[in-house]
């Protein structure tokens, strides 16, 4: 049978990334950070079809986001890929020390590399830094960065897996502030781009995928949703939707007159 006679969308769980001994296959990743519900944030990995468990630890008190011990209870844990954060961190030494604790404490190598100032946006400069130790310590980074060719193209050079590429501020809902901008870092690096950042909706996460991104990433939509379930599994059809449309070769636009 055809993907058309099916209606199949399986070949989309092909790996996308493939780091660490481990095989990313779900476009959709979705942070927890933000969830103080052990059943919401079982109900949610489910419907969004996600693979990978994000956890971290605030830097300064050493709490996780969540109890393991409870979500272990709730979770089949050992089913995810395990990748840590560094959300907490609002300097370069922060997300550096977050990191050691997560490598020294649970085993996590892989990590999602986040160093952002004051104001939440990424620092370009400081996660290159950051990126430039621990990529020498061994670490599997998907660091996460303003929209900058440049600042893409060196921690490539450093040895990033993937990159991932603020669409607009985390938690504001615009989706994607500038296209051209996105679009030049996925078509201007050989690594995989996850585009994240002020997704607020099913349309802004299709447009990601249209654009070209290898996956998107997800947290203060759902959350925010009022049926959060709903949105997830909305997120997860816009997801498969948008890349099929990208691997279509889709028409061009025809000016307006």
């Amino acid at each position: 049978m055809t993907l058309v006679e099916e209606g199949r969308v399986e070949h989309l769980a092909e790996p996308w990334l493939t780091i660490g001994g481990h095989s990313f296959r779900s476009r959709l990743i979705v942070g927890i950070e933000q969830y103080d519900s052990v059943d919401v944030v079982r109900d949610v990995l489910a419907a969004t079809g996600a693979d990978v468990f994000i956890t971290t630890v605030d830097p300064d008190s050493r709490r996780s986001s969540l109890l393991l011990s409870d979500l272990d209870d709730a979770i089949s844990l050992d089913e995810f890929i395990w990748v840590g954060t560094t959300s907490f961190s609002r300097s370069r030494e922060s997300a550096v020390r977050t990191a050691h604790i997560l490598r020294d404490t649970m085993g996590i190598t892989i990590l999602k590399l986040d160093v952002r100032g004051a104001d939440n946006l990424p620092d370009n400069r400081g996660t290159v830094e950051a990126a430039r130790q621990l990529r020498a310590e061994g670490m599997e980074l998907l660091p996460f960065i303003l929209p900058d060719l440049e600042t893409a193209r060196a921690l490539q050079a450093e040895g990033c897996a993937a990159l991932r590429v603020m669409a607009s501020p985390v938690a504001s809902g615009r989706g994607i502030d500038d296209l051209r901008a996105v679009k030049e870092i996925i078509d201007g690096v050989g690594i995989p781009v996850v585009v994240e950042g002020g997704l607020g909706t099913a349309k802004h996460v299709a447009v990601a995928m249209e654009l070209g991104a290898d996956a998107t990433l997800i947290n203060t939509a759902l959350i925010r949703a009022r049926d959060p379930l709903k949105m997830a599994v909305a997120m997860r059809h816009a997801v498969a939707a948008g890349r099929l449309a990208y691997e279509s070769g889709p028409m061009a636009e025809t000016p307006a007159a």
